[in-house]
């Protein structure tokens, strides 16, 4: 897939990938399924869900390790910031757009720009929460949380 292309099909997701309902049996169910996903696929990752007043959600598969914690905690804290995934983020940096990592803006230590983290928006209610998955390659990490939400969506019309 090409770099405009990607981008296009993150800025579709943006506006489009919206829950009816996020409670914590939603975030359990959505945590639950990419755990699932993650030892089906053998995948050495880290999975939080979180808001911005705590966790809801944590598991760390086998292989992961507490570096995959540090960048869940980062990708989180962006992904809350700017209320957008850390995969449209960095493809709209990729695309010539402003780094939030320049100097004198976001700090390294408390965030980052790696695809991963997906906020979960509630129709007609805005970013409740954000998802994560670490330990994969960027557009990896962002597909497993994604696709999890968009099966939770699904559910929950049905």
């Amino acid at each position: 897939m090409t770099d405009d292309a990607w981008l296009s099909r993150l800025e579709e997701e943006h506006s489009e990938l919206e829950l009816d309902r996020f409670d914590r049996a939603d975030a359990w169910a959505l945590g639950r399924a990419i755990a699932e996903r993650g030892l089906a696929e053998s995948a050495p990752i880290a999975i939080d869900i979180r808001t911005a007043f705590g966790v809801l959600f944590h598991a760390s598969l086998p292989g992961a390790t507490a570096d995959n914690d540090s960048w869940v905690a980062k990708k989180a804290a962006t992904a809350l910031r700017f209320e957008t995934s850390t995969a449209l983020l960095e493809a709209r940096v990729a695309a010539g757009g402003r780094d939030p990592m320049e100097p004198g803006w976001l700090d390294a230590a408390t965030y980052a720009v790696a695809g991963g983290a997906v906020p979960v928006r509630v129709r007609g209610v805005g970013v409740v929460a954000v998802a994560t998955v670490s330990g994969l390659p960027s557009a990896d990490d962002h597909a497993l949380v994604a696709d999890a939400l968009r099966e939770l969506a699904s559910a929950q019309r049905d």
